[in-house]
């Protein structure tokens, strides 16, 4: 909490090579010990893969993975029981 400005927010950088940013933010997540060069390695295999068995480009098929994984409305907690 800064006291004289306010915090900018960053923004996600693009995929190097599909320029998606979702892309580039799973990487990060596949990332372990900084080792970007695998976990790049590792996605774009898969991919790869990805896209010789099912004929479309793979980056469709990994837009649609994360659009079928997340939900399609927002859950919230529900507060069960009394006072405790």
């Amino acid at each position: 909490m800064p006291r004289r400005a306010r915090p900018t927010d960053r923004k996600r950088l693009p995929d190097r090579k599909y320029g998606n940013p979702t892309l580039q933010q799973f990487n990060n997540n596949v990332m372990r010990n900084g080792k970007r060069a695998t976990a790049e390695g590792i996605v774009y295999n898969a991919l790869t893969l990805a896209e010789t068995s099912t004929r479309k480009p793979g980056i469709d098929v990994f837009e649609t993975a994360m659009r079928n994984a997340m939900p399609l409305i927002e859950v919230k907690p529900r507060r069960v029981g009394g006072a405790t």
